[in-house]
């Protein structure tokens, strides 16, 4: 079976998790964790590079990314890529093309601040890419209501099925809700779109067994194990450059880490 035809089969029974990486080596950690596909994050690509969030990240240094991970392992690979990194619809058509090229055969694009039409236009460019290179791309519309507060309590779940159905109606697969953590709300998104709903992890989120009950699909952990790594490294140098101390219960070892990176080559 394709990765694409895949891809889209893991969304139709139980609860897909995403742990998502940012490189290489974080997929090759993700692969050999027991990942069943992988995702990006576009906080931790963009920070991995030094750069900030919210399509700060050159598109030329996401495709060496994606090209990157690729390379390590033949798992299903989506990709975060924010708004499009570009407001006409037609260069976002043009950039997933290049990201298809590379392999890639999922997105995940948002809505954010804009107009739901625009991103509808975007969607519907991106399903247009899709089917000129013959690839069964799944398009994941993540809503930003919730995450932005784009509707009054009460109102966010009829707001978000309102999007959905236009995003749907343009060529998306899934629909991705970040930010919503109430148990009655979730049912209502999972019941209200006939798409596969995508939830982002939050410490007051229901366990996952609970999340299929109600319909969830699919999981992501988001930027949450970049901020973690990187938190965890910048307390580490900041202990090294005033202890010398290099000691830490979780380090993986130069050989295990460097045998972890060999794996497949």
């Amino acid at each position: 079976m394709r990765n694409d035809t895949r891809f889209h089969a893991m969304h139709q029974d139980g609860l897909l998790l995403l742990a998502n990486c940012w490189d290489g080596g974080t997929a090759r950690i993700a692969a050999l964790s027991g990942a069943k596909a992988l995702a990006t994050s576009s906080a931790a690509v963009a920070w991995s590079h030094g750069y900030s969030d919210r399509s700060q990240l050159p598109t030329a240094l996401l495709l060496e990314t994606v090209r990157d991970i690729v390379r390590v392992s033949e798992l299903p690979l989506t990709v975060d890529i924010e708004d499009g990194y570009a407001a006409d619809p037609e260069l976002v058509g043009q950039f997933v093309s290049q990201l298809l090229a590379a392999g890639v055969v999922g997105i995940n694009i948002e809505d954010g601040g804009d107009a739901p039409e625009l991103l509808a236009r975007k969607i519907a460019a991106c399903r247009a890419a899709a089917d000129a290179a013959n690839v069964q791309l799944f398009i994941n519309a993540r809503c930003d209501v919730y995450l932005r507060g784009l509707a009054e309590p009460g109102k966010r779940v009829a707001e978000t099925l309102r999007r959905a159905a236009l995003y749907q109606a343009a060529g998306a697969s899934g629909l991705f809700a970040p930010g919503v953590t109430d148990e009655a709300e979730i049912a209502g998104l999972a019941q209200g779109t006939s798409m596969p709903l995508n939830v982002l992890a939050r410490s007051k989120l229901a366990a996952p067994a609970r999340l299929q009950e109600l319909g969830v699909r699919r999981l992501s952990a988001g930027s949450a194990p970049a901020e973690v790594m990187m938190g965890r490294l910048r307390a580490y140098m900041e202990r090294f450059l005033q202890t010398g101390a290099i000691d830490d219960e979780l380090t993986l070892d130069y050989g295990a880490l460097n045998a972890l990176m060999t794996t497949g080559q």
